[in-house]
C-alpha cells in the first residue's frame, strides 16, 4: 500500500485542501491520503484558530468516504507541538508494509530546514510537492527550480539530479514536484469573511460550512 501524508492545521478545510489531496493521490499512485491536524502547530501563534475536536471534525464531515482520503488523529492525540518526524515514525512503526509519501506545499518545503530532523525526514520517505497558486511567479524562479535550490543549500558541495523519479540529493529519498488545479482558496480568507459576517459558502463543503456556522466558529 502506499500512503501520503498531508498535515496541517485545516482551519478550516477548504476545497483548495480537498482537491490537492485528490489530484496528488490519483497522479502519484498512492492508494490513500491521510489528512492530518496538528494539535499545536510549532510554526504558527495560538491565537485565531479552532480547537483541535472542531478541525478534526470538519475533516472528516469533508472528506466523506470512498475517496481515498482518510483523516488520522496521530497529531491531536500525542502531546505537545505536532512534529512532522515523529507523525513520519508513527505511521513507518504502525505500517511497516507500506510505502509512505509526506506531501507538502512549496512553501512549506521552502521552509524545511526550519523543521525538526528535517535531514532525518528527507532521509526516510520521499517528498512530494504541491505547486500552489502563484508559486511560479515568486523571486526564485519555477517551483522546479526553487526545489532544486532547496536541496543544494541542505547538501552544499553535492549535486541535485534530476531524475524520472524526481529529484536527488545525497542520501535523499526523491523530491517530486506535482501541480495541482489552482484554488486559490485560504483559510485565513475564510476565518476574515466570517468575523466580517460574509458569506463563506462555495468556499468549503457546504456540511463545513454550516458546522461552521452551527458551532459559531471564528465569529
Amino acid at each position: 500500500m502506499r500512503i501520503g501524508l498531508f498535515g496541517g492545521t485545516f482551519d478550516p478545510v477548504h476545497f483548495g485542501h480537498l482537491r490537492s489531496a485528490l489530484e496528488v493521490k490519483e497522479a502519484c499512485g498512492l492508494d490513500q491520503v491521510a489528512l492530518i491536524p496538528v494539535a499545536v502547530p510549532p510554526h504558527k501563534g495560538r491565537g485565531g484558530w479552532a480547537a483541535a475536536e472542531e478541525r478534526l471534525r470538519m475533516l472528516e464531515i469533508a472528506i466523506g468516504s470512498g475517496s481515498g482520503l482518510t483523516v488520522s488523529e496521530v497529531e491531536i492525540r500525542r502531546p505537545g507541538p505536532s512534529y512532522t518526524i515523529d507523525t513520519v515514525q508513527h505511521f513507518r512503526d504502525a505500517m511497516p508494509g507500506a510505502e509512505i509519501a509526506l506531501i507538502m506545499g512549496l512553501d512549506a518545503f521552502r521552509e524545511i530546514e526550519t523543521w525538526k530532523s528535517f535531514r532525518q525526514i528527507l532521509a526516510l520517505v520521499p517528498v512530494i510537492v504541491m505547486s500552489r497558486p502563484g508559486s511560479h511567479a515568486v523571486a526564485g524562479g519555477s517551483d522546479r527550480a526553487q526545489v532544486a535550490q532547496v536541496l543544494s543549500a541542505i547538501v552544499p558541495g553535492e549535486p541535485v539530479e534530476e531524475a524520472p523519479e524526481g529529484f536527488l540529493a545525497g542520501s535523499f529519498k526523491p523530491v517530486t514536484v506535482q501541480h495541482v488545479t489552482a484554488l486559490d482558496i485560504s483559510s485565513t480568507r475564510i476565518r476574515e469573511l466570517v468575523r466580517a459576517g460574509r458569506s463563506i459558502r462555495y468556499l468549503a463543503p457546504a456540511a463545513v460550512v454550516e458546522h461552521i456556522y452551527a458551532k459559531g466558529l471564528y465569529a
